[in-house]
């Protein structure tokens, strides 16, 4: 759990510093960011793409299943507001809930292990990406567990395309401009793609680590409701067992007095 904790913060001052670089190229070059496909927003969502990141394994209390049914209401939601769902699933458990109510998934990684690798979400991920590059989806969100401590960790819908206004702001002013190579907008897109990739690599490593945190705390409860068990199983046996050996006694005590 420490090690995996370790991985979640170690990832932060990464996506915070494309973010920064991101958020500057595009202050600087107004224009290059009006003509970014990553950075326009549509007026009306008619197809959307959401990236579900879940466990490969059980034995971690509710995590998975608080994070199932926060995909699920969204997928009604969308539904019900005529809005078309293409999913990415990280995480074999993710695949299994989407395969189970039939939800278009076009494509998934399985198999992640206990520590994140980028190798493993950037094929899967890069498939939604050039959909929203290309027009073709109008969004695109993430659903993962977000680590908050040990004994807490939230299901959380989060959107990653078209990039928020927050997302683009900066600290201090700029007296110049950059030369760019190829070009500014080439640029800007490039850091755009690399920034989603590390805000999913950080929820991924979030996810990772409240998986940790929740598998340790369902053990432990699980234990401690076997200890119970055991004990409550245990006085049962001796209160019959003594039972059984007044009964014996009193028997053997009312053949003494009959003879």
């Amino acid at each position: 759990m420490r090690k995996t904790q370790d991985k979640m913060r170690q990832a932060r001052p990464y996506a915070e510093n494309v973010r920064r670089v991101m958020a500057n190229i595009a202050k600087i070059n107004p224009v290059t960011r009006k003509e970014s496909p990553f950075l326009r927003n549509p007026e009306v969502l008619k197809k959307v793409g959401v990236v579900v990141i879940t466990t490969d394994k059980g034995l971690c209390g509710g995590l998975n299943s608080n994070a199932i049914k926060l995909y699920f209401e969204k997928l009604k939601e969308f539904k019900a507001s005529e809005i078309i769902v293409e999913t990415c699933t990280l995480g074999q458990k993710g695949l299994a809930a989407a395969t189970r109510v039939s939800a278009d998934v076009v494509s998934s990684a399985v198999s992640l292990g206990d520590v994140p690798h980028m190798d493993k979400i950037i094929g899967p991920l890069s498939i939604l990406l050039k959909k929203f590059y290309m027009g073709e989806l109008d969004a695109v969100y993430v659903i993962y567990s977000h680590f908050v401590n040990t004994m807490k960790q939230v299901p959380t819908f989060e959107q990653l395309l078209p990039l928020r206004e927050n997302e683009l702001e900066v600290q201090g002013k700029f007296k110049s401009d950059y030369l760019f190579e190829p070009s500014a907008l080439e640029v800007l897109d490039e850091f755009i793609k690399r920034y989603v990739e590390a805000v999913v690599y950080q929820c991924l490593a979030d996810n990772m680590a409240s998986e940790q945190a929740s598998r340790m705390i369902a053990m432990k409860a699980a234990t401690d409701n076997a200890g119970n068990a055991i004990k409550s199983l245990r006085l049962k046996y001796n209160k019959s067992r003594q039972a059984a050996i007044t009964k014996e006694l009193a028997e053997i005590v009312s053949g003494s007095a009959a003879v």
